[in-house]
């Protein structure tokens, strides 16, 4: 029996669009949501807040792409900054409720006037649903860029469940002189 090219093509293309839900991860954690809320930074020479967006999708069972937005403005100057980063991430069950993650990111920070950063991150470390409501991760990870050197961070970061779809969701970031962090909603699905 031939099957014909647009069958074929079909049933491709109906693979493709289902890979993103048979994401093999640990039980009760999820890689496909959007986030919003709240940003701030503090530093030791200034502090910033504003706004962010995050998101993640799972396009394999083992793999997601994700990427981040913020824009903040400097408190006590007339200036603000826009940062965002996206990447791959690598997930492996290593327990029936946790992850081990690892991610690598290309990064952005732009404060105009020609002020501007380009870079790249690599993180890992483990991401886990710690109750049926509570989910949490632990990661570490290397900064560089072309207009700053190389620094080793620590992230943490935790989401309350409200329902299989609605969470809140808390990130921080500590940096040698400085701490980034998000609160803000998750949709999940």
């Amino acid at each position: 029996m031939k099957r014909s090219p647009l069958a074929s093509s079909l049933a491709v293309l109906a693979l493709l669009a289902a890979a993103p839900f048979a994401a093999s991860a640990a039980e009760g954690v999820s890689y496909n949501y959007v986030e919003g809320g709240y940003s701030a930074t503090n530093t030791d020479l200034a502090d910033a807040d504003g706004w962010g967006v995050k998101g993640s999708v799972a396009v394999a069972p083992n793999f997601h792409l994700f990427g981040d937005y913020t824009r903040q403005d400097l408190n006590d100057f007339d200036a603000d900054f826009d940062q965002w980063r996206v990447g791959v991430g690598y997930n492996h069950e290593i327990s029936p409720k946790a992850d081990l993650l690892t991610r690598v990111a290309y990064e952005k920070f732009d404060a105009g006037d020609g002020l501007d950063a380009d870079g790249y991150s690599v993180e890992a470390g483990v991401r886990g649903a710690l109750t049926q409501r509570l989910e949490g991760y632990a990661l570490a990870g290397w900064e560089d860029g072309d207009e700053y050197d190389g620094d080793f961070y620590g992230r943490l970061g935790a989401q309350v469940k409200f329902n299989p779809n609605w969470g809140l969701s808390a990130d921080v970031k500590f940096v040698e002189g400085d701490t980034q962090w998000f609160v803000g909603p998750r949709f999940t699905w």
